[in-house]
C-alpha cells in the first residue's frame, strides 16, 4: 500500500523522512543500464529523472511504456553527494515521490541536495 497522495509537497517530505530512514533511494533502471528520465511536465525542454523513497511505489510505475524498467536502489549518499552535482551539469531535474498519476515535484539537483543539510 503506496503512502503517496495528491499532495505533492507531502510526498516530497515523505521522500526526505523515508530516505534519511533507510539510507536508499529508488529509480528506475532497465536491462541496458539505463536510467528513466523523461520530459517536464512543468519546464520546456527539460528533462526529469523521477525517484521514489521506497521500491514498491518505484514498482508502481513499471507498466505500459516503462515495462522494460526494475525498480533500482541507489545509496543515498550516492545520490546526494555524486548524482546531484551530475544531474545538475547535465541539466537534469530530479522527480520526488511522483504518484501513480505521475503527479509530483520536479526540483533542481541543488535544491534536493539541500533537503539533506
Amino acid at each position: 500500500m503506496t503512502k503517496l497522495t495528491a499532495d505533492i509537497q507531502a510526498n516530497s517530505e515523505l521522500f526526505v523522512t523515508e530516505t534519511q530512514e533507510t539510507h536508499v533511494v529508488w529509480g528506475l533502471c532497465n536491462e541496458e543500464g539505463d536510467w528513466l528520465s523523461v520530459e517536464s511536465s512543468e519546464f520546456e525542454e527539460s528533462e526529469v529523472m523521477p525517484f521514489w523513497s521506497s521500491e514498491a511505489d518505484a514498482k508502481v510505475h513499471c507498466v505500459e511504456e516503462w515495462a522494460e524498467f526494475i525498480p533500482t536502489e541507489l545509496p543515498l549518499d550516492v545520490f546526494v553527494e555524486d548524482w546531484m552535482i551530475t544531474l545538475s551539469e547535465d541539466g537534469v531535474l530530479v522527480g520526488l515521490n511522483w504518484n501513480a498519476n505521475l503527479d509530483g515535484a520536479e526540483i533542481e539537483p541543488s535544491e534536493v541536495a539541500k533537503l539533506y543539510l
